[in-house]
């Protein structure tokens, strides 16, 4: 039996993988959830270290995948503490109690850690990070590959799947302007056409996952730094474009070019996947029909922001 410990079990990343891994034969899983907690996931809040020590006590894993943190950037600016009570002492902890078990750790981490100045960034290029929560990831992936005795990073750019709410990615978060800016009468949308991102689709990233577990369970192990992305380059205007097109929308959007985010944000940190496609893992499916199947299993009309 192969034991995999998933923390953050219940956010659009989490939510993925324990659907990916639940199809593993031979496999147990165990996961955790804080704001959102189901019967089949434990509560934890994986800043109280006993707590995690004693979860991490009771399933014994042979892997550990950290998916909790706080990923919003605005937040992480506000409040660096609580950014790095999340992104780095928690990481460190359970790498901490997963040591003791002899378990290998996977942490997620996020292109944020460079400036996106020098595209595409390989996994071994310097990070330069330009906010709080870049700061926080970076921080992270230290704490992670000081502390743990078998560990890996996955890097990930701008994730988008299947939601609970449109403002878990910040791709599905431009629906509601979308759909009011189509209303008769309705003031164009204003997008962002500055930064470009590279829209990932969870499932995506859990088969990347569920991959690389599969290669550790036959004692194929990956260390350090590995790094993971869609290849379709685009800017929130373009993404904005293509939601219309799907949700069969008549939007009135207007490109901003100049950045207006309060945050400072890079311009383009295109990660290069490498590293794993030279171990023939990944899949990438193409935006269109990932934000359709996301679409699709989301009603939309009549909708509001928390719907």
């Amino acid at each position: 039996m192969f034991k995999v410990a998933v923390i953050g079990g219940s956010g659009l990343l989490g939510r993925a993988l324990i659907d990916e891994l639940a199809g593993q034969v031979d496999w147990h899983i165990a996961s955790t959830a804080f704001s959102r907690p189901s019967p089949q996931m434990v509560r934890l809040d994986v800043r109280d270290s006993l707590a995690v020590e004693r979860f991490i006590d009771h399933v014994v894993p042979d892997a550990v995948v950290i998916a909790a943190a706080e990923r919003r950037p605005d937040v992480c600016e506000r409040d660096p503490a609580h950014a790095r009570a999340l992104n780095v002492d928690a990481v460190q902890m359970i790498a901490s109690a997963a040591n003791r078990h002899g378990a290998w750790t996977l942490s997620i981490s996020t292109d944020y850690v460079f400036d996106g100045k020098h595209p595409p960034y390989r996994h071994d290029s310097t990070p330069a990070p330009l906010n709080a929560y870049g700061q926080s990831k970076l921080e992270g992936e230290r704490a992670l590959i000081e502390t743990a005795e078998r560990g890996c990073v996955l890097r990930l750019p701008l994730l988008y799947g299947p939601i609970a709410n449109w403002s878990e990615s910040a791709v599905t978060s431009l629906v509601p302007a979308i759909a009011a800016s189509a209303a008769p009468a309705a003031q164009s949308a204003k997008m962002d056409a500055w930064a470009i991102r590279y829209p990932t689709f969870t499932p995506d990233v859990a088969v990347v996952i569920r991959q690389i577990l599969e290669r550790h369970a036959r004692g194929e192990t990956i260390s350090g730094i590995v790094q993971w992305s869609g290849d379709e380059p685009m800017n929130k205007y373009e993404i904005a474009v293509r939601l219309a097109e799907a949700l069969q929308l008549d939007a009135h959007l207007t490109p901003q070019h100049t950045p207006t985010d309060a945050t400072p944000r890079p311009h383009n940190c295109h990660l290069a996947s490498s590293r794993l496609e030279a171990l023939g893992l990944g899949r990438r499916t193409p935006f269109d029909t990932a934000i359709r199947q996301v679409l699709a299993a989301f009603p939309w009309r009549g909708m509001t922001t928390s719907a």
